[in-house]
């Protein structure tokens, strides 16, 4: 009896073992990508981010330093093209919030009685995916340019002035962030709020609450997880983005963004310590929003 229980506990303490080196064998490809597509390419963006130029090459030419001005001088010189990156991105993050959560809502509340309808509208969020971004973007162009139906008919109408312009301006790069990642918030909301219990909502009327109260209390605390993932997924790449602040889509000279700073050093310039430097300043700088967001909110299990 004596041995039975002995080797009995030997095998349980061998079985532990054995799984985890089962899961450390299941989760090594995933670990060498990661190696290999993210934090091989993060140290050479950190290294190029030190560069200095060569001392008796051409233009583009750098070799390896330790150049930490490198990072004082791209904050000095494109500071407001950062400040404006973020604020662009919280704009459009706010108002395609304020668009996808009703959408969403309908979706994935109310039309649950129409199955149809439900799928119908979801195709309809989704079919923008199946088109170029940026043929979503120079559609936009065409449609807010100076002899579209869109700006003339404001101007019929006089809710625009007869020499005001729609693009070149940040109201259409706000617009055309918004439009682009509309997709992107809708998507997880819709995923909260699909599983939301109705039984809920029905405790709350038969409660005496108002319905904004229930939807203050009730509804939004339990779509929170939607509301966080889906800010992520839209403010992330808003930040930098380079396509709708550039002069041949949306943007002017007053809109650049820091993607199209990072653009214009790495192909134009070829001020790589430059480009790379801005790139780690925007990481860096989501890194820390994104982190105090998440706490904020009360989903740190996101992370």
């Amino acid at each position: 009896m004596a041995f039975s229980a002995f080797a009995t506990t030997t095998q349980a303490v061998q079985a532990p073992k054995r799984t985890s080196r089962v899961a450390l064998l299941l989760l090594l490809p995933g670990i060498l990508y990661l190696a290999l597509f993210f934090l091989v390419p993060l140290v050479a963006l950190v290294i190029t981010s030190l560069q200095a130029p060569a001392e008796f090459g051409d233009i583009g030419q750098f070799q390896n330093a330790f150049r930490w001005e490198n990072y004082a001088t791209v904050i000095g010189q494109y500071g407001a093209q950062i400040l404006r990156s973020f604020f662009y991105a919280v704009l459009a993050t706010v108002f395609a919030l304020l668009f996808s959560y009703p959408l969403a809502y309908f979706i994935g509340v109310k039309a649950r009685k129409w199955p149809l309808l439900q799928n119908l509208m979801l195709v309809m969020v989704i079919a923008p995916f199946f088109i170029s971004f940026l043929l979503r973007t120079l559609a936009w162009k065409q449609l807010l340019s100076d002899e579209s139906f869109v700006v003339t008919g404001l101007k019929a109408l006089s809710l625009l002035a007869p020499d005001a312009h729609i693009t070149g301006t940040p109201v259409a790069v706000v617009f055309g962030l918004t439009y682009n990642f509309i997709p992107f918030m809708t998507l997880p909301l819709y995923a909260a709020l699909e599983r939301l219990d109705t039984r809920y909502l029905e405790a709350g009327s038969d409660l005496y609450s108002t319905p904004f109260t229930t939807f203050r209390t009730v509804t939004v605390p339990l779509s929170m997880p939607g509301i966080v993932s889906g800010v992520l997924l839209t403010f992330i790449p808003a930040a930098g983005d380079y396509v709708n602040a550039s002069r041949e889509f949306l943007g002017g000279t007053g809109t650049t963004m820091i993607g199209n700073v990072i653009e214009s050093n790495f192909l134009v310039s070829l001020n790589y310590p430059a480009a790379a430097s801005l790139s780690i300043i925007l990481m860096a700088v989501i890194l820390v929003l994104v982190t105090a967001y998440v706490r904020r909110s009360g989903t740190e299990d996101l992370l």
